[in-house]
């Protein structure tokens, strides 16, 4: 079975997973949201989806490239699932600390994505955003 899907072809065994390293820095961003919507097609997103996605992207790394660890990686981690797409985005932080959920930013990040979680281990900061496909127009 190829890609993880199964026999009847509606759902995966195992997700697939992609990850990007890249330096933590907002020149590297367009990376990631090329990315995002390359992957997101492949789970045939509708186009709004894909965009919100893009902009989902760009704005958890905006929350967390200005406490990023001077030298260290951006990572992003892609799971594909048959009808979500979860990204992690992880950073090495100065503070040590998720960002705030009472801020606008996480607002807009929740509208874009539909599920956000946020977490800190030690010095590396996570925030995982997931959004499923809508079915309005693929069932």
């Amino acid at each position: 079975m190829q890609d993880g899907w199964n026999a009847a072809g509606d759902e995966q065994e195992e997700r697939d997973v992609v990850e990007l390293t890249l330096p933590a820095e907002s020149a590297y961003l367009s990376v990631l949201r090329t990315a995002t919507a390359g992957l997101a097609a492949r789970l045939d997103f509708t186009l709004d989806e894909i965009e919100d996605l893009r902009i989902a992207v760009d704005e958890a790394c905006a929350m967390l490239l200005p406490e990023a660890t001077p030298g260290e990686p951006l990572v992003c981690r892609f799971s594909l699932d048959w009808d979500c797409l979860e990204v992690a985005v992880i950073a090495t932080s100065r503070s040590g600390r998720p960002p705030a959920r009472d801020s606008f930013a996480w607002t807009v990040l929740t509208a874009l994505a539909g599920e956000v979680d946020a977490s800190a281990d030690d010095d590396r900061v996570t925030v995982t955003l997931r959004k499923r496909r809508s079915w309005s127009e693929s069932a």
